[in-house]
């Protein structure tokens, strides 16, 4: 993002100024600034019941030209939600945003996130957090280091058709497997994929599964970037898998590297031994090793930005 503000968006970073300090003010110590600059935010939303407490996390980047023009980059963060449910509440903050375009719409989409929370948890099927979620016990520590997953805002149902199963006849694109890394008896794998469309990632992602030993790794996290060159925009997305932040910071690699058509997934199998922000590090720094290794880097040179290669490194098949 840059630093240098446009004459014609110096409105907006007077209303959002106005508005992050009527958030600080209010929300007080669960308002959180991640990095003033960059205009990234986040705070912990909770339902203000002791029984059945439930909690989320929304994570916000403020473009330039919002409120006037763009909408906040979210992501919301919550174990528990997935599914309907994660699809309904991201449905109830895009027809806000749809209603109130052009005017500051944080403090509603908090409020908003709020209530879905006690209604779910005032509603019969509410349930404690999942335990078959693969969550490190560090995860639980470590709340406070959430980064954005710098998702931007669209329609949920908008690319949906994209995820269909894919024809029988098509392949899987090739995978490539990185070298392991290990630390305090956690090991870290990344793994590469070039994909031009979702269903590729769904068969990717479900080849990879087919493998008993990344089958059993405590979390597959993944980030993929594909350039749609009809729309001249991104369709890009990512999984914690339970490590949560982990993919937000792992996209965030893929867009600050500038690459495109690529999927990167790295697992990882927990030792026992709590890691801290090293984990994040590791993760970050496998996914870069494969993109390096495999020729996907940020340049000015078309071929690199469109994810061709620019060398044939050795490939390495999983056994």
């Amino acid at each position: 993002m840059d630093d240098i503000i446009n004459p014609e968006n110096e409105g907006d970073l007077l209303a959002q100024i106005e508005e992050v300090e009527a958030l600080s003010s209010i929300y007080g110590d669960e308002w959180c600034v991640i990095d003033e600059a960059s205009r990234i935010f986040c705070i912990k939303i909770s339902n203000d019941l002791e029984e059945s407490k439930l909690t989320a996390c929304l994570q916000i980047i403020l473009p330039p030209d919002y409120p006037s023009a763009a909408p906040p980059i979210y992501q919301i963060n919550a174990a528990w939600l997935r599914g309907l449910e994660r699809t309904k509440l991201a449905n109830s903050l895009e027809d806000l945003y749809v209603e109130h375009v052009g005017e500051s719409i944080l403090y509603l989409w908090v409020e908003i996130i709020r209530e879905f929370l006690l209604e779910k948890s005032q509603s019969s099927e509410t349930v404690d957090q999942p335990e078959n979620v693969n969550m490190t016990t560090e995860e639980e520590e470590d709340d406070d280091e959430d980064m954005p997953d710098f998702r931007s805002l669209k329609l949920n149902t908008e690319n949906a058709h994209l995820f269909m199963d894919p024809a029988k006849d098509e392949e899987a694109p090739p995978i490539k497997h990185g070298n392991t890394l290990t630390d305090r008896r956690s090991t870290f794998q990344p793994h590469l994929a070039p994909v031009v469309t979702p269903k590729q990632v769904k068969m990717v992602l479900e080849k990879l599964y087919e493998n008993k030993k990344l089958a059993s790794a405590t979390h597959n996290i993944y980030a993929y970037r594909i350039y749609c060159e009809d729309k001249n925009s991104f369709l890009q997305d990512c999984e914690d898998d339970g490590e949560t932040a982990a993919g937000g910071r792992l996209l965030h690699l893929l867009q600050i590297l500038d690459v495109r058509n690529v999927m990167v997934v790295v697992s990882r199998w927990y030792g026992g031994i709590l890691l801290g922000p090293d984990r994040f590090k590791h993760i970050n720094n496998c996914a870069r090793n494969i993109l390096v290794e495999e020729g996907y880097t940020a340049s000015t040179d078309e071929a690199t930005k469109s994810g061709a290669k620019i060398k044939r490194p050795k490939s390495k098949k999983m056994k």
